[in-house]
């Protein structure tokens, strides 16, 4: 070690074992330089204690200013005190204490410093910096704010040459600007291009969407985003939920796109509608959304289930449209045609009304038999709802049905309906028809069921789908082992083991009217 200074002296009584240096003290050790206006140099032990305007640099690199400074020549171990400032071509410390190890080129601090740099500044408790790799690990209380965001977190890795930030632990960044933010336990966050990557409990919460995924990638600028594996979307303002294991999000388009295990849900309080297929694309503002799947559709809820290829709905107007060989489960009612409609009211989320178009077709097993079932089938059906339950329905065009009548007291089949009329109106209640009104000419027959032929008992076109129902929401993500090929394809007669009790189940003595 090697020291200068204008005046220096022993004063063993006040100061034992020291050499006091006063005016423009210097200090030289090993590529560092000190200097400051007093200082006592401690021979024996090789310990230099700086005292007021102290500088130490370090190369042409480091430059600290501190009030007090301790430095052990042996050990190479500074401790800086009192208003203390580290610059570096990288960037600015300060603090309040800071030691600095410069055998292993690393500053630390244990009760608060700033970092600032040219995009960032940090704040954290506790923290190290290796100058050597630029990179500072801080932890507690820890936060990186810049003119648009805002981290806050306990534990990063931040690299000051390259603005990187590597979280570990719980941590949030804000926007500043629109107050998007994102949380994630473990993940990575560049500062200048605002790319980040995120795992372990991610989420991202846009204005309208709330995003959760194992993994998490987002590109602030492009407003892009991309999950895997247990996705879960929440749209804020619709109250609508869609699931998978991969999705895409477009913030300047408001759209969504999901594939594998893709499944929408809209909340209602009591009885939420589940919908799955193999991708799923929700797009347009809250108030105007659309929602399509693709391929391999099912629905369920409780009291509806439903089957088809692609399914269209729009949210503003809460139609829902069924495509390719749909088909409908209602309080073991099955109901097919080439498209099927279903109309809610937005405001009460309770279904409105049905459309089934072309080929219309509804099926019911027959109480307490196997094999008989009540059948209307026509051109078109429209229906109605009451309470999220079919109240109306009528059928236009080429109308046909069947019905099997059963005695009340006996339960025994007494008689077999079957009629053809243009059209066929029939209201329900409670689950059973309660009137009938043939709209236009009809022609029918009643037969005992010894009378009613084999041939007779199935409506051209009937299929028996209870098999492809899904009886579960954990149901709507099987694959039938069977597809739908040929409409007028007939099943066995061995049919499904399952009693359900038919909405269309007529009762002889309840009124039925004609209009002939």
């Amino acid at each position: 070690m090697v020291y200068s200074a204008e005046q220096q002296y022993v004063d063993e009584e006040k100061y034992p074992g020291a050499t006091v240096l006063i005016g423009k003290v210097k200090m030289l050790h090993e590529g560092a330089v000190l200097t400051c206006k007093q200082a006592l140099y401690y021979q024996k032990q090789n310990f230099f204690k700086a005292l007021e305007n102290v500088v130490i640099k370090q190369g042409d690199t480091i430059t600290q200013t501190s009030d007090y400074l301790d430095y052990d020549a042996n050990t190479k171990q500074v401790l800086s005190w009192g208003n203390v400032v580290l610059k570096d071509p990288e960037m600015t410390l300060t603090a309040d204490t800071l030691q600095f190890d410069r055998l292993n080129q690393k500053l630390y601090y244990r009760s608060f410093a700033t970092i600032k740099d040219q995009t960032n500044t940090l704040n954290s408790k506790n923290g190290n910096y290796y100058l050597e790799t630029k990179k500072f690990t801080a932890t507690t209380k820890v936060t990186v704010v810049n003119p648009e965001n805002n981290l806050v977190s306990n534990h990063l890795d931040y690299y000051t040459n390259t603005g990187l930030a590597y979280l570990y632990g719980p941590s949030t960044i804000t926007n500043s600007q629109n107050e998007n933010r994102i949380y994630c336990e473990r993940g990575f966050y560049n500062t200048k291009t605002d790319i980040s990557y995120f795992v372990k409990n991610a989420k991202l919460y846009l204005k309208e969407r709330t995003v959760e995924g194992d993994s998490l990638y987002y590109d602030k600028k492009k407003g892009f985003a991309s999950a895997t594996n247990n996705i879960q979307v929440i749209d804020t303002v619709k109250n609508f939920v869609t699931r998978g294991n991969y999705a895409e999000i477009f913030e300047e388009n408001d759209s969504l796109f999901i594939i594998k295990k893709a499944v929408a849900i809209s909340i209602v309080e009591k009885d939420s509608t589940f919908i799955h297929g193999d991708t799923l694309l929700v797009t347009g503002i809250p108030e105007k959304r659309i929602v399509r799947t693709y391929h391999n559709v099912k629905i369920f809820k409780s009291d509806l289930q439903g089957k088809c290829d692609s399914i269209y709905t729009d949210q503003q107007s809460g139609i829902t449209k069924m495509f390719t060989n749909p088909v409908l489960w209602s309080e073991g009612n099955q109901i097919t045609g080439d498209t099927i409609h279903l109309i809610s009211n937005v405001k009460t989320e309770k279904l409105d009304s049905l459309k089934v178009l072309n080929n219309a077709f509804i099926i019911s097993k027959d109480s307490l038999s196997k094999n008989d079932f009540n059948q209307i089938k026509g051109r078109n059906m429209f229906g109605k709802f009451k309470e999220n339950k079919l109240n109306l329905l009528l059928v236009k065009g080429n109308a046909e049905s069947i019905f099997y009548n059963r005695n009340e007291e006996t339960d025994s089949i007494e008689t077999v309906t079957k009629e053809i009329s243009s059209n066929i109106e029939f209201t329900l209640e409670e689950g059973q028809i309660n009137t009938i009104k043939y709209l236009k000419t009809s022609e029918g027959k009643t037969y005992p069921p010894s009378m009613f032929s084999e041939d007779s008992r199935e409506l051209d076109g009937f299929i028996w789908r209870t098999s492809e129902q899904p009886k579960t929401r954990e149901d709507i993500f099987k694959k039938n082992k069977s597809k739908i090929k040929n409409k007028s394809k007939k099943v066995p007669k061995k049919r499904n083991k399952d009693i359900i009790k038919p909405l269309l189940n007529f009762d002889p003595k309840k009124k039925s009217s004609k209009n002939k």
